[in-house]
Parts: structure tokens; C-alpha cells; sequence
């Protein structure tokens, strides 16, 4: 599940996320602008500002808020929900800060990659991302592409791709993209991706491999069963679900 968050007013944002449990999947936020605090019940404590990435593995369970740290201005971003496989639902769970300068950077022939996560070979380049995760494989990256420039990118056959636009506008085949609009691939083949603006066009690129398991979604759990699904509900009432 991806979420596109943003506003200049302060109205919109100031409420925040106060505590809240999740269980089963992970959450990777991006932050383009703004700050926003991290807390949770493990201890951990954190600012995104500009440019960083936080990567929460919820797994069996963990109680996070996230509260905006301005009270005026822009704040702009992204959340990503990635499912776990049902072996590591009930793993410990855990949390990481990665500042914006320590995100990989590449650059091509009239375009260029923050790779947050995962690693394919592009043009001269073998771009690989800050974070790996063996089962799902995600691919997660912000593609900035100049105008009138395009860039190609090698999908893995069945997995899963999502091409989201927030920036310009694009071309995939004979399909066209325009800012807010996101695309799903089809399951193998390259992707080319083709700035149609006299701006430059801003895209992420989503992909991993398909784990071929049930989801069954309620509220802020992710799980493989309706039983699994009564039980952290149960959990967070009794208090035991963050252990």
C-alpha cells in the first residue's frame, strides 16, 4: 500500500499519528520535505527531515507514533506498506533511521536514482539500494528523469512493479502518466520510461517478488487470516502485542 502525504498547511498536518500498534508487515517512510518525530515503545526515537528514510519492520508487533515537528511550512511524502511472509510475521520487531545523505545516488545519461532499496543493473551502472530484504526483494527507488530523456529499467520476470508519478509526467509503451496517476506492470519485460514535459518528471519506482501467500488486512494489521487478524486484536487489547 502506498500513501502520498503533503500540504502547506499546518492545519492539515499538526494532528499527527499518535500511538498506534502495527503487526505483520513493515512501513518505509520517505520524507521529500518537512520533519516528522518517531517514537515507539522499544525506545527508539528519531527526526526525518528532508530527503531521509525510516524503515519499521513491525513484525509481531510494535506501538509508534509520528508527530510533525513544524508548525508551519511544507511537509511532503511517502509511507510504503511491504508485506512480510507469514514465517517472519511474528519475528522481533524493528526500527531504522537512514539520513538522506546516506542514501545511494546514481546518475545516467539524463537521469538520476535515489535507490532506497534493492539492486538491479542499469545502463553502465549495477545501482543498488541502501536496504535488502531476501524475500520480498523490493525494489524501491526515486527516479528523477530530465526532459525529453528516458531510462530503461530491467524488471525482473514476476515481480510485481508499480510506477508512481508525483512530479511532471511520463510515458510507459503506449501508456501516459501525469502527476498523482500510477501504473501497474505487467509481470516481466523492461520498463521504459519517457519524460514527456519540459520539466523534469519525478517517479517511484516500486517492485518485488510476489510471496503467492493469503493477505488479510485490518486496520493497521497485515496477516494471512481472519484467526491471525481476531488475535492481534486481542494481543493489543490484553497488552501483549508489543511484548
Amino acid at each position: 500500500m502506498l500513501d502520498e502525504f503533503g500540504s502547506e498547511s499546518a492545519d492539515d498536518y499538526i494532528g499527527g499519528f499518535p500511538p498506534h500498534p502495527h503487526r505483520g508487515f513493515e512501513t518505509i517512510t520517505y520524507m521529500l520535505q518537512g520533519k516528522m518525530e518517531h517514537k515507539d515503545h522499544l525506545g527508539n526515537q528519531g527526526l526525518l527531515q528532508d530527503g531521509d528514510v525510516q524503515w519499521m519492520t513491525a513484525a509481531k508487533g510494535i506501538i509508534h507514533s509520528e508527530m510533525p515537528q513544524q508548525t508551519h511550512g511544507k511537509m511532503r511524502g511517502f509511507q510504503l506498506w511491504l508485506n512480510l511472509p507469514s514465517k517472519n510475521k511474528l519475528a522481533p520487531p524493528a526500527w531504522q533511521d537512514l539520513p538522506a545523505a546516506q542514501v545511494p545516488e546514481y546518475k545516467g545519461q539524463g537521469w538520476r536514482i535515489k535507490a532506497i532499496a534493492g539492486g538491479l543493473p542499469l545502463a553502465e551502472h549495477t545501482v543498488q539500494g541502501a536496504f535488502e530484504r531476501p524475500d520480498t526483494q523490493p525494489i524501491i527507488w526515486d527516479i528523477h528523469i530530465n526532459p525529453q530523456a528516458s531510462v530503461i529499467i530491467p524488471l525482473p520476470n514476476e515481480f510485481t512493479g508499480l510506477v508512481y508519478v508525483y512530479e511532471g509526467a511520463i510515458r510507459i509503451g503506449q501508456a501516459q502518466l501525469k502527476a498523482r496517476q500510477i501504473a501497474r506492470t505487467s509481470d516481466e519485460g523492461s520498463l521504459c520510461l519517457v519524460n514527456l514535459a519540459d520539466t523534469t518528471a519525478q517517479v517511484l519506482f516500486l517492485a518485488g517478488a510476489k510471496l503467492k501467500e493469503p493477505i488479510v488486512q485490518y486496520g493497521p494489521f497485515v496477516m494471512t487470516s481472519r484467526e491471525e487478524i481476531d488475535q492481534a486484536l486481542a494481543d493489543y487489547r490484553n497488552g501483549t502485542l508489543a511484548g
